[in-house]
């Protein structure tokens, strides 16, 4: 068990989580739990052939635990039929990925909660229309201390190869720049420690309020020179032809900011 309570399992679904995104048609349904004004946002869309659950995906705008029950109850359920989908519970979530923090548990209640709306307004024929993509990005800067928002990163593609990164063969490319690194676990975490060899300015972004690394690991970071942002989430990349700054909100203060570097490092999963 890591430091933060969360197990590798519920760290993993976090950073790389499953079946996200929409589905649209006939055979699917939506639902969603939540406001989308105060940003606490899950919807939930489960495409239905034959009585099962032939395809779901999601979107969440919550705290990780949400982002990583999400996930797992998409794995849980594909296949199943409605009626046993809807016999998955809170605690069914939180078994799977090998246990939640104590106080986190109301969030796998909230990745229930939206199947089981979906479920529900297919038998009873009610459509919702899925929300559009103004109001969820809007949802998803608003959330508060602790949220996160599984969505793309503006102009991380603009920027491929102008300075953004998504693997780092020989980390001296880097030298002496002011680097950027997004918490993709273990990977990321060793890798802007080697950038501390060839420049003082290294930046770990994670969006949890912890490191979520094995504790050795995480104590060699707090050690090192990185410089960690703790609840930040990094909503664009900008510059003029190449990258200049990025545009972090920070999740505690519930504001936006701007901060100059050279390279952005997105590993890929």
């Amino acid at each position: 068990m890591k430091s933060t309570q969360y197990s590798e399992k519920t760290l993993e679904h976090f950073r790389n989580p499953r079946n996200v995104g929409m589905l649209e048609g006939d055979d699917v349904a939506v639902g969603r739990v939540g406001n989308p004004v105060c940003g606490d946002l899950m919807e939930m869309y489960v495409r239905v052939k034959g009585d099962r659950i032939d395809d779901i995906k999601f979107q969440t705008f919550g705290c990780g635990s949400a982002i990583a029950t999400s996930s797992m109850i998409t794995e849980l359920v594909m296949g199943k039929t409605l009626d046993e989908a809807l016999e998955v519970t809170r605690a069914d979530v939180a078994d799977a990925l090998d246990g939640l923090p104590p106080v986190k548990m109301h969030c796998s209640n909230l990745a229930a909660d939206a199947l089981h709306d979906a479920i529900k307004n297919w038998r009873s024929g009610t459509r919702l229309e899925p929300l559009s993509a103004e109001t969820i990005a809007e949802a998803g800067r608003g959330c508060g201390a602790g949220t996160t928002q599984a969505a793309a990163i503006q102009g991380a593609e603009d920027y491929a190869g102008k300075g953004v990164y998504t693997t780092v063969a020989d980390v001296s490319e880097l030298a002496d720049k002011r680097v950027l690194v997004l918490d993709k676990g273990v990977a990321s975490a060793r890798l802007a420690l080697e950038l501390t060899g060839v420049t003082p300015r290294v930046v770990f972004l994670t969006e949890l309020d912890a490191l979520g690394l094995p504790d050795d690991l995480a104590g060699e970071v707090k050690r090192s020179d990185v410089k960690v942002l703790f609840q930040s989430r990094l909503l664009a990349v900008r510059g003029e032809g190449e990258v200049e700054k990025v545009l972090i909100h920070d999740l505690d203060e519930d504001n936006d900011y701007e901060l100059f570097v050279d390279a952005v490092v997105l590993l890929e999963n």
